[in-house]
């Protein structure tokens, strides 16, 4: 209800359409999107005595999962951008953040996202799987995809993780660095 309010908001106010906010409005669209990809799932199964999760529902999931996390991590880089901007150039923000470097920030979030989900899932889908291809949950997730498989997993795993631990380790990393700048920028102001 928190993101949709926010959407709402930001949508409707005309005097909240800054970059700031385009930005924190696809955020929550986001937010909204990765809490929709499990939780439909969870609430079917409580009403259900056989909880399980098909193979095909498991893949959906993991692209879905994956394609909107690595969007939102990638928008948390473009949202600290801003911030910098705004606090470091505060003269050359609207120069510098248009509309245009907004949708351009959005558009690169959602295919560095489904770049990394679709990357993910190349090195899962064609794996042979034996016995039951069912999960005895509501949440799928990489790891337990792969145990179903029936040859040894041990690099794919590394694989997987390496995937997944370079876009999360890097967007950590980014965003470390700029808040970094945007406190010895304040700090410099200050003791001036």
């Amino acid at each position: 209800m928190g993101n949709l309010l926010i959407v709402l908001t930001v949508t409707s106010d005309p005097h909240l359409q800054s970059p700031m906010y385009f930005l924190l409005a696809n955020l929550s669209i986001i937010d909204l999107i990765f809490c929709s990809s499990t939780a439909p799932k969870m609430i079917y199964d409580l009403l259900r005595k056989h909880k399980t999760i098909s193979f095909g529902g498991c893949v959906v999931q993991i692209f879905f999962i994956h394609a909107v996390g690595g969007t939102e991590m990638v928008l948390l880089i473009a949202m600290a951008f801003d911030r910098y901007v705004a606090i470091c150039k505060p003269l050359h923000y609207l120069t510098i953040m248009s509309l245009r470097r907004c949708i351009l920030f959005l558009a690169a979030s959602w295919i560095i996202g489904l770049i990394h989900s679709v990357t993910q899932l190349a090195f899962v889908v064609d794996l042979p799987f034996c016995g039951p291809n069912e999960l005895d949950s509501f949440f799928c997730d990489l790891p337990r995809f792969i145990k179903l498989a029936c040859v040894d997993t041990y690099i794919l795993r590394f694989m997987v993780t390496a995937n997944s631990g370079f876009i999360s380790v890097a967007s950590f990393l980014i965003l470390i660095i700029s808040y970094i700048s945007i406190l010895v920028t304040v700090r410099e102001k200050i003791f001036r």
